[in-house]
């Protein structure tokens, strides 16, 4: 469910602070009357557009539908990156009576027959179509092509290669473009892709696990570790990595942990390991560094320039998953855009035998908004998005 914060800052754990109290949010839950024509077909595009999880990055989800004389006769998505386009998928799907339609490498082979059925067709997209060669032709040149008559676009493309040339192309053709059709939810599809082209720098996930009384941890000096996911839940925080292309952890997390930060619990490639190492403490013998993958080590960069660096490197989405220290520094400096928090409320992983001074406790999150919040094996699940960049 949706939750709104009444304050400007959320302590999810316990220390001090309790959690502000919070309301429901009027929006959950509201049934969307008077839906539009063009909502109505977007909606479901948007729908399409989410069925290329997982498969497009660094590419965009993008769903397309095809309306002619108020049905729909054509519907895409894009499904793998560097495979076709959900507007290019979408056209292949059509079934012209009497017409053919060939594409090859950029050029169209298109009968008399085929120009006259999509000269009376809208097509709806969830983002601008591109105007540049890639892997694929440009998705705009192929509309003009096939003389659409309308298109309707959720949102403009914020890549630099395109940011509103393909509209202005299909317009020039004559064709009548509408844009912001439910821009923000199109928008909301692809929050790495649309972060990593606006703000330069790629979305940044928080991630920890914390016990009810605020602790993420024990100090190392205790020679202790604090076990608070479930096997369901790891393998939930094993499905997000899949979807990042980098995560991120500290020196002390390094070294008590020993972590892999692979996705060996979900189907999908492990992404790129990151981890900072100011003091040269972390050795080799690592399993971050001994078993074949690849990490990146930085030393004495902030974090402005470690982000800088992989975005260049095109990482459009980073997972930092601790220590306290770390969480807290991208948190101080306002570089968050979302946080997933697991609560135990289990009084047998409390670890009370253990001194208070020698728990680490839980990062303060500030701007931050309660999106979400479920139970998954009697853990408790937190999502937050920060206020101040919605």
């Amino acid at each position: 469910m949706l939750y709104e914060e009444e304050d400007d800052a959320v302590n999810v754990s316990t220390f001090g602070t309790p959690v502000p109290k919070v309301r429901l949010s009027e929006e959950k839950g509201k049934f969307i009357h008077n839906m539009t024509e063009d909502e109505k077909y977007m909606r479901r595009a948007i729908q399409l557009a989410k069925c290329g999880e997982a498969s497009t990055a660094p590419n965009p989800m993008v769903g397309a539908v095809i309306v002619r004389n108020g049905r729909i006769v054509g519907e895409g998505y894009h499904r793998k990156y560097g495979g076709p386009h959900a507007e290019v998928n979408a056209v292949r799907s059509v079934r012209i009576p009497n017409g053919h339609v060939t594409h090859r490498n950029g050029t169209y082979d298109i009968s008399p027959e085929a120009l006259e059925y999509f000269a009376e067709c809208t097509m709806y997209v969830t983002l601008e179509p591109c105007s540049h060669w890639g892997k694929t032709p440009p998705c705009c040149d192929m509309i003009i092509a096939h003389g659409f008559k309308r298109v309707a676009i959720g949102m403009l493309d914020p890549n630099s290669k395109v940011n509103g040339e393909g509209i202005q192309r299909m317009r020039n053709a004559g064709i009548d473009v509408k844009t912001g059709v439910l821009e923000k939810e199109c928008r909301d599809i692809n929050p790495d892709f649309h972060t990593f082209h606006s703000r330069q720098r790629p979305r940044i996930t928080l991630k920890w696990a914390q016990m009810a009384d605020g602790a993420i941890g024990h100090r190392i000096e205790s020679g202790q570790r604090l076990h608070i996911s479930t096997p369901f839940t790891n393998m939930l925080v094993h499905r997000l990595r899949s979807r990042c292309q980098a995560i991120m952890v500290g020196t002390n997390t390094a070294i008590q942990d020993n972590p892999s930060l692979t996705t060996r619990l979900w189907k999908g490639a492990s992404p790129l390991r990151v981890t900072i190492d100011r003091k040269g403490r972390l050795d080799d013998s690592a399993k971050l560094f001994s078993d074949g993958q690849e990490t990146i080590v930085y030393h004495n960069e902030i974090l402005p320039e470690i982000l800088f660096d992989l975005h260049k490197r095109g990482v459009q989405h980073l997972l930092v998953e601790g220590g306290s220290k770390l969480l807290q520094s991208f948190i101080d400096s306002n570089l968050w855009d979302d946080a997933r928090v697991e609560i135990c409320t289990d009084k047998q992983h409390e670890g009370t035998h253990i001194p208070f001074s020698e728990k680490v406790k839980a990062p303060t999150l500030h701007n931050a908004k309660l999106a979400e919040e479920y139970e998954a094996d009697g853990n408790k699940l937190l999502i937050l998005l920060n206020s101040s960049h919605i």
